[in-house]
């Protein structure tokens, strides 16, 4: 305390910067701290908590093996090790550095107007826990994000502190997510992505006007800046890596997004469009997509009396595989005349029931782009088929060993010229039989919850095995 005291003094005495506001956010931050008298566990609660709605969370993408001497390493196919009681996997710490905000964002549970518990850690207290519970095994990785208190620079800066903490004095080589805030000077960003695997600025809402509605304090181009201030800093690096192999590496893992969907009144092609400019201009890796959950009362906001929209937000995940790894482009699969999902059908079998003069395709003579847009047919399948027909014919069976879901694929595809089944190429015809398929979605609507997964949940697990072997057991 005695610390914090004799902090707050010389920043009140003189401050460096040329920004008073920052002074100001910095000196009512060191003065917070030095009046809070929650415990840690307190704070880890609503600052977990607080974090459960930013989906922008990855937890692969770059690999660091161990190095003997210092603490972690990070996989590229991701990190695991501790599970709930519902299988979810507990991999990264997800938490806000605070949820004090000077914004006052309409769909946002921390905004400034709203009534809620705050809390703040130092960054000694997030470097603490990390630790701790990596050291129990609970988990690989920190996902830090933060409310913007006293100013963006402020903010910025003490996340950098955290990260600067965690990778020097205690020397953690794990996977770190960070949080770069919209309008906080590039030094800082520059700093701060020298220490992260991958950082991401949150798009918030699909367009300039979304955003002028309900978030009136943020503005496109402060948030489009850091975006290509990190993708010129990635490109840099990787110049840099290929003359010189031990220069530093910026954001290894690269940078995400996030749009919340719902909130306003664009529609799945707008959206769809927006991530595709965003993969195209300034190369990211992922963009997430949030189903709005209202829970401020606000007249500005929609009702949403069907609940979150958890259907489109799925649609839009497929669509967008679809961007990435499969060759579409988002007017093939959506138009101004078509401009939202079909409810029943995944994009893909939607786009293929709408192109059927470009079916069957004969898998045995079929380019490898026109295999992958067979419903049915993913990426790993189609390169299979591809090596496998180099040396035999192929056969409906090794498409099924192959991993080629038949019961989707049979109504578009022949082996030789030949289908599987004496099957009309009809519209109708295929539709009914898709929908008598009943496709599996990744959650029941009716059943599914906001809850976040807790490091606090009632249950308690047991390592039992060794090696391959090993698992947890639920001892609750």
């Amino acid at each position: 305390m005695k610390n914090v005291i004799v902090y707050i003094k010389k920043s009140k005495e003189g401050c460096t910067r040329a920004s008073a506001q920052y002074c100001e956010g910095e000196v009512a931050y060191m003065d917070y701290l030095s009046r809070e008298t929650m415990s840690i566990k307190e704070k880890l609660g609503i600052l977990s908590d607080a974090a459960k709605y930013d989906v922008a969370c990855t937890s692969s993408g770059v690999d660091r093996g161990g190095n003997g001497k210092d603490m972690g390493n990070a996989l590229a196919s991701g990190i695991c090790h501790s599970f709930s009681a519902d299988g979810r996997c507990i991999s990264l710490l997800k938490i806000l550095l605070t949820n004090e905000c000077i914004y006052d964002c309409k769909y946002c549970l921390n905004r400034r107007s709203n009534d809620v518990p705050r809390a703040a850690f130092t960054p000694e207290e997030i470097c603490d826990l990390t630790i701790s519970f990596y050291r129990r095994n609970y988990i690989e990785g920190l996902f830090l994000s933060s409310g913007i208190i006293g100013s963006p620079d402020l903010t910025m800066e003490l996340l950098y502190r955290t990260l600067a903490l965690l990778r020097h004095r205690h020397h953690f080589q794990g996977y770190i997510h960070v949080k770069a805030i919209p309008g906080a000077d590039w030094e800082l960003i520059r700093k701060t992505g020298l220490l992260a695997d991958r950082m991401s600025v949150n798009l918030e809402l699909p367009t300039a006007e979304g955003l002028r509605t309900l978030a009136p304090n943020k503005h496109r181009k402060s948030i489009l800046t850091p975006m290509r201030q990190i993708q010129t800093g990635i490109s840099n690096s990787q110049n840099e890596l290929a003359v010189y192999r031990h220069a530093p590496r910026f954001v290894p893992a690269g940078q995400s997004t996030q749009m919340i969907i719902g909130a306003t009144p664009e529609n799945d092609y707008q959206i769809l469009s927006v991530a595709e400019s965003l993969y195209r201009k300034f190369s990211l890796k992922r963009v997430f997509y949030s189903a709005f959950v209202r829970v401020n009362e606000d007249k500005a906001l929609p009702a949403l009396a069907g609940g979150p929209p958890l259907l489109r937000e799925h649609r839009l995940y497929q669509a967008d595989w679809l961007l990435r790894y499969y060759g579409f482009a988002a007017d093939e699969l959506l138009s101004e005349k078509r401009p939202n999902f079909n409810i029943l059908l995944d994009p893909k079998c939607d786009w293929a029931l709408r192109h059927l003069e470009q079916f069957p395709v004969d898998v045995q003579t079929a380019e490898y782009q026109m295999i992958l847009r067979v419903p049915g047919i993913g990426v790993k399948s189609a390169l299979k088929i591809v090596q496998a027909r180099r040396s035999a014919r192929l056969t409906f069976e090794d498409l099924k060993k192959i991993g080629v879901v038949l019961k989707r694929a049979l109504y578009f595809i022949t082996c030789g010229g030949k289908q599987m089944y004496p099957v009309k190429l009809e519209e109708d015809y295929i539709t009914r039989n898709l929908l008598y398929e009943k496709e599996r979605l990744p959650f029941d609507k009716r059943q599914v919850t906001y809850k976040q997964l807790s490091l606090f949940d009632d249950f308690r697990f047991m390592q039992t095995g060794e090696g391959e072997g090993r698992r947890w057991k639920n001892i609750s």
